[in-house]
């Protein structure tokens, strides 16, 4: 009797500290993991009293109890400063407030530059010399995604959307701007957990029209299990793990049905017309997508300075820190443009650090990068800051321990990647190109796209990286006339031959990755068998119909049917025409790659082999004289 009350008593102590622990992890935290910061270009300020006095009293006004949002402006100095600073509703005084705390070191790092901004988990803080409060979204929203896949990801992106598009329905309706809420994941005892948030300042249609964006934006995070999405006047965030407390969510069902005489008329209007009606509301978003890409002139304007997120500017004395004194132990590779080293930075966080070799014309180099910075999708590598004080220019650059593709085909890991990954791979780096051509707001040509430049994540996820030779397409041209870079073997024969550069260049060189993907082998080896290159070898097995004798013998066969081998290696085929217009686009690329019908053209034999033209593109003569050429080189690493 005894002994069964002291295991009784035992598992109610067991249960109670479980509970503690639960709580805790929920409701204790201040959430400040630092998701962003940047600092104006402009380093104009001479004095810090304003500064430091609003600082004070935007800290004074959140220490009020039940006090989230807060701002002050000094508008009589010669340097105006106007902040803001907004807290998650469902933090106590205790957490917003140290939340506050690390945001404010955050942007004080900024030093003398005229505006900053830092977005926590928790909470976010900026200030400016103009006015700001109204703004809800300009260019440069991006979205943060975590690197871990849901184990159940169809269920999962089903769950996450259904409950994003609730609060972006929501949020705007409802008096404080937020909304916290959880859904269950179907067939499972798992949630998903979400909020959003607008700030007050915002205007109701503003805030709509934020976290639109914001939902476009957080969507790409999927199959991640988190994912964040920001933007000036609006956070969004989902994760399965729980991160406010179940007593705080909202009830936001009268807030997605319309009033019912409404409901009625509506429901009598659309019956028989469903179909129609979705077609037109397609092909109006379809519309609007396509007008905000080309709204700005693509390489020649960028609209106001302060649109676009600056790059963080990192000092020469931290970095030379972080890296040891740039130590050759902590060497991760070398490039054409300079020496890559790992780093530890801000408590341990692992960064790339870029020594690059070019070290003039410091104003375009700002130019370049601050628009990189910008770019942010899951399946290329994130530029996170830079410096340009020490006697070198230095990028600091997201950092992937698994390292380079390159290794995995036909290095010292070749063998260890299955037929799914290897397909997987292929559409990564196809929507990772899709964006830089066609869904980012200017349109970015790589011109150096091959597996020293695909870096893979822990789950084998691609990121391109290497925008050391990127270039801005002009919206009115179809390409553009430049000298030749870029990696021999991968460039198309338009722009070996020619210099003219344009989206599909990259698109060749995709294929081209596609075929090293699939075979195991070098595009710019002579092949045993039929001594010819990759490319021509393809182009042979497959016209002869056995495209089989193609792929790598690594491979388990049991892994791939013939039927999408066939498919991957005629849409690598189609990419690789010798004819720039018979090539398709990216977003063509994704297409084919998700078609289920097998129907795809039959591709054409290529005139001549590119590879038989003896062109110097390792010589720096023909290297364009571009600032593009000072941005992250990311090549021969030894891990990453």
């Amino acid at each position: 009797m005894a002994r069964r009350w002291f295991f009784g008593w035992q598992a109610v102590v067991a249960f109670f500290l479980y509970m503690i622990f639960l709580t805790t992890q929920v409701t204790s935290q201040p959430q400040t993991n630092l998701l962003l910061r940047s600092c104006s270009l402009q380093n104009t300020r001479s004095s810090f009293r304003s500064l430091n006095e609003t600082f004070r009293e935007v800290r004074r006004l959140l220490s009020n109890n039940n006090t989230y949002f807060a701002t002050s402006e000094k508008t009589r100095s010669s340097e105006p400063v106007y902040m803001m600073a907004q807290c998650r509703l469902y933090m106590s005084t205790v957490d917003c407030l140290a939340c506050y705390d690390v945001a404010t070191s955050n942007t004080r790092a900024c030093g003398a530059a005229s505006g900053a901004r830092a977005v926590l988990d928790g909470c976010f803080l900026r200030y400016d010399p103009t006015r700001f409060y109204e703004d809800a979204t300009q260019p440069g929203n991006v979205a943060y995604c975590g690197n871990h896949t849901a184990t159940k990801p169809t269920r999962f992106q089903t769950t996450v959307n259904g409950l994003l598009s609730n609060l972006t329905i929501a949020t705007h309706k409802i008096n404080d701007l937020f909304v916290a809420s959880s859904s269950n994941i179907h067939g499972s005892n798992r949630s998903v957990y979400a909020i959003a948030q607008c700030a007050p300042t915002v205007a109701q249609n503003g805030c709509k029209v934020c976290l639109k964006v914001a939902y476009f934006n957080i969507m790409s995070c999927l199959p991640f299990v988190d994912g964040r999405a920001l933007d000036t006047g609006c956070f969004m965030r989902y994760s399965n793990k729980p991160f406010f407390r179940k007593n705080e969510t909202t009830n936001i069902e009268s807030y997605l049905v319309e009033d019912s005489s409404k409901k009625r008329a509506i429901i009598g209007g659309v019956v028989g017309s469903l179909g129609l009606l979705s077609m037109i509301l397609l092909a109006i978003l379809l519309w609007c997508c396509r007008s905000k890409k080309r709204s700005t002139p693509r390489g020649k304007s960028f609209g106001r300075s302060d649109q676009l997120q600056d790059p963080f500017k990192y000092s020469y004395s931290d970095l030379k820190k972080a890296t040891k004194n740039f130590c050759n132990d902590y060497k991760l590779g070398e490039g054409g443009y300079g020496e890559v080293y790992k780093g530890n930075i801000n408590l341990g966080n692992t960064v790339a650090v870029k020594k690059l070799l070019v070290s003039s014309a410091k104003e375009d180099f700002e130019s370049e990068v601050r628009v990189l910075t910008n770019v942010h999708h899951r399946n290329l590598i994130r530029l996170l800051g830079c410096c340009n004080e020490g006697p070198e220019l230095l990028l600091v650059l997201e950092y992937m321990e698994n390292g380079s593709l390159e290794k995995f085909l036909y290095g010292e890991r070749k063998g260890i990647l299955n037929w799914k990954q290897r397909r997987d791979i292929i559409l990564g780096i196809a929507k990772g190109l899709a964006y830089l051509h066609e869904q980012y707001h200017v349109t970015i040509i790589h011109r150096d796209i091959n597996p020293r430049n695909i870096l893979l994540d822990n789950d084998f996820q691609p990121k391109i990286a290497d925008f050391g030779l990127a270039r801005l397409l002009p919206e009115d041209q179809t390409h553009i006339s430049t000298r030749v870079a870029g990696t021999f073997g991968y460039t198309a024969p338009e722009y070996a031959i020619h210099g003219q550069l344009s989206e599909k260049s990259d698109t060749y060189s995709f294929g081209i990755v596609v075929l090293e993907i699939v075979s195991g082998k070098r595009c710019t080896d002579v092949l045993d068998v039929s001594h010819q290159y990759l490319l021509e070898h393809a182009r042979n097995m497959y016209e002869n119909r056995i495209p089989l004798n193609l792929i790598d013998e690594e491979l388990d066969q049991s892994e791939y049917t013939e039927q999408d081998v066939q498919k991957i290696i005629e849409i690598a085929l189609l990419c690789t025409r010798s004819t720039v217009s018979e090539r398709p686009t990216m977003s063509e690329v994704l297409i084919l790659l998700n078609d289920r019908s097998g129907d795809h053209r039959p591709p054409t034999r290529l005139p001549f082999n590119v590879l038989n033209f003896n062109v110097h593109i390792d010589d720096p003569s023909y290297v364009a004289s571009s600032i593009t050429n000072a941005v992250a080189s990311m090549t021969e690493l030894t891990a990453r």
